[in-house]
């Protein structure tokens, strides 16, 4: 299996944490088996196209809360590095206490 489990939607309350606030954040190293999806569904041609994160973060936003690492975006980014046999992508992770 990729990720540890797949959620539909996020069990932690909303952060509101701007994308000024995420590029703050220094990405980390992080393992593909220890997240936990907060979506259920990609869409294909996001996830095949060159320019997806153009417009977005290089690095997906991750979410520890409880003692657990849900990723909130970059769900195509972090397909995109199994596809291509990695088992781990960089990623900032922003830190909920609960």
């Amino acid at each position: 299996m990729i990720f540890k489990a797949v959620r539909d939607g996020a069990p932690y309350p909303d952060h509101q944490t701007t994308l000024k606030e995420w590029a703050e954040i220094p990405p980390r190293p992080i393992r593909l088996a220890e997240l936990i999806t907060t979506k259920r569904e990609l869409a294909l041609d996001k996830l095949l196209a060159e320019d997806s994160t153009f417009y977005g973060d290089l690095f997906p936003h991750v979410v520890e809360y409880r003692g657990a690492l849900y990723l909130e975006d970059g769900l195509h980014r972090a397909l995109r590095a199994a596809l291509q046999q990695r088992n781990q992508i960089h990623a900032r992770v922003l830190i909920l206490e609960g």
